[in-house]
């Protein structure tokens, strides 16, 4: 069976990467992340914390300064949709992850993440992808507030 004449193995094997990169993320091996996830020239990144969009992957920022950020931790990654046509997937998840990030204890950081990936020869890159960490609903006041730039 096919999603739009993408074969059914390949979202299988993009959902499994992506979920294990997650895994691996947390826990700061990066190396392992680089190994699962390649990245295309025109990738675009919405960061879970705000602000503008990043655009291109720093590959020789990311191998010095991710084992930094994240000192450990476990994840978990719940597909809520997949989507895949021609040579486009994209993958809806919820990472289910805790623990220690940007020097502060060990504690929920569970993101809600799209994935888009594009085919380009024989493998998948990831074009973009945009975390947010509104996993546990917030009041309509609190998102008023974050939208002027205010906690």
């Amino acid at each position: 069976m096919e999603q739009g004449n993408v074969p059914d193995g390949d979202v299988a094997e993009l959902i499994r990467s992506t979920a294990e990169a997650t895994a691996a993320y947390i826990r700061g091996d990066i190396h392992r992340y680089l190994a699962l996830i390649k990245h295309a020239d025109d990738y675009t990144l919405m960061p879970p914390y705000g602000g503008e969009p990043r655009r291109g992957f720093d590959a020789k920022a990311a191998l010095e300064n991710t084992p930094k950020m994240f000192r450990g931790g476990e994840a978990d990654q719940e597909l809520v949709a997949s989507y895949a046509s021609g040579d486009m997937a994209v993958l809806v998840a919820i990472e289910r992850q805790h623990g220690e990030v940007g020097g502060m204890p060990e504690q929920d950081w569970s993101l809600r993440v799209t994935w888009v990936f594009r085919r380009e020869g024989p493998e998948w890159r990831l074009v973009h992808r945009h975390a947010d960490p509104l996993v546990h609903a917030i009041t309509m006041e609190h998102m008023a507030a974050l939208a002027r730039g205010q906690s």
